[in-house]
């Protein structure tokens, strides 16, 4: 039986178009991109157009975009580099009791170095901040928030526009972390209004360890670097350039904006007949989160009475995932669905579907019946064990 990978949303497969447009960087690149020979000024030159293909992916402009090595490294410069730039009246971040991991934890990192004072902003039943809440929530002491575009374990789509207004109207910074949208449905810096985003390269079927936070030329000068060195990057990210990988970024980015209509299009569908034929062939099968807001390539699918992890075992040769890739692993419940108001024991029966660039009908078919099969074997397994 032929491997079937749903698991976009925590590492997309490279594009092989972007693989070849990385190998003469890796083969023939040579030369610091800081020095000024011709070597170098041709790495500087790839590094240039991949930072316009980037900007041009999510908005703003190139000079905004500052290559770092993933999301995970972009979240901790908005947040920890806010915080140290900051004057002692604004000295509150705020942050979705959903976001991924490296925007939690640098969160509470702040706040138990005394660096930050931290609210959680709650979400709904259906995963979602509402802006209203920022409002009552914010403040004039509040630096930054940090609300994410779209949850990478239930693909929810959070208002982020009207989020941003209220963060603007008390004069704070608006951090999103776009890492699951970009290339999936349509996202721009400039009419959002957000001041700083973060993205990865390898879940638009770019490589991996490379990444950007994007921002306005307002919002950058409000930062300070969490790396030190040489002062690349605008002074914001010290490290010789992963050239290789910033110029395989910059064709995922271009491939992404060029086809993202048509593959969302296409990943919808395939999406939404996974759903609709699980739902008929399984029973007590629950949707997390707001299915009328969300990714179109994701379905998070609580399997009532059977336990996620022992399905997922039992469910070889396809790859689906119990929660975020960030937090595999964990003997605890996800800490979104949690969030959201969910039952630690529900939380552990619920699974990530998230389809992408290659997945094919064939996919999804294998996909529905390995799921009916180990759905029914674990909670027959259960059933003896009560």
């Amino acid at each position: 039986m032929n491997e079937v990978y749903l698991d976009y949303n925590g590492s997309a497969p490279l594009d092989p178009r972007v693989a070849e447009i990385m190998l003469p960087a890796l083969t023939h690149g040579v030369g610091n991109a800081s020095s000024t020979h011709r070597f170098g000024r041709r790495q500087a030159a790839a590094i240039d157009e991949a930072r316009e293909r980037v900007a041009a992916l999510v908005g703003g402009g190139p000079s905004g975009v500052v290559f770092t090595a993933g999301a995970t490294e972009a979240n901790n410069l908005a947040l920890r580099g806010a915080v140290e730039a900051a004057t002692a009246n604004r000295s509150r971040i705020l942050v979705s009791a959903v976001e991924h991991a490296s925007v939690r934890q640098t969160a509470r990192w702040l706040n138990e170095q005394g660096l930050a004072k931290l609210d959680v902003i709650p979400v709904t039943s259906g995963g979602f901040v509402a802006p209203d809440v920022v409002e009552d929530l914010t403040d004039s002491d509040v630096l930054l928030v940090s609300v994410m575009a779209a949850n990478s374990e239930t693909g929810v789509l959070n208002p982020v526009s009207e989020i941003a207004e209220r963060v603007h109207a008390v004069g704070g910074l608006f951090h999103c972390d776009a890492t699951q949208i970009v290339g999936r449905l349509p996202f721009d810096l400039d009419q959002i209004g957000a001041d700083l985003v973060s993205m990865s390269g390898h879940k638009i079927c770019g490589p991996g360890g490379v990444g950007a936070l994007i921002g306005t030329r307002q919002s950058l000068r409000q930062l300070r670097p969490i790396i030190h060195g040489g002062g690349h990057e605008r002074g914001l990210r010290s490290g010789s350039s992963n050239v290789a990988g910033i110029v395989g970024l910059g064709a995922a980015a271009r491939i992404a904006g060029e086809e993202r209509e048509s593959e969302s299009q296409r990943v919808g569908e395939l999406r939404d007949r996974l759903v609709t034929v699980l739902e008929s062939r399984v029973s007590g099968v629950h949707n997390n989160g707001d299915p009328t807001r969300r990714l179109p390539n994701t379905a998070n699918l609580r399997f009532a009475g059977a336990d996620a992890e022992a399905v997922l075992s039992n469910m070889d040769p396809v790859a689906v995932a119990t929660g975020s890739a960030c937090s595999s692993g964990s003997i605890d419940p996800s800490e979104v669905l949690l969030a959201m108001g969910s039952e630690r024991d529900a939380a552990f029966e619920a699974i990530r579907f998230s389809l992408g660039r290659f997945t094919t009908d064939q996919d999804i078919d294998t996909a529905i019946d390995r799921t009916v099969t180990a759905v029914e074997y674990v909670r027959a397994m259960a059933g003896e064990s009560d």
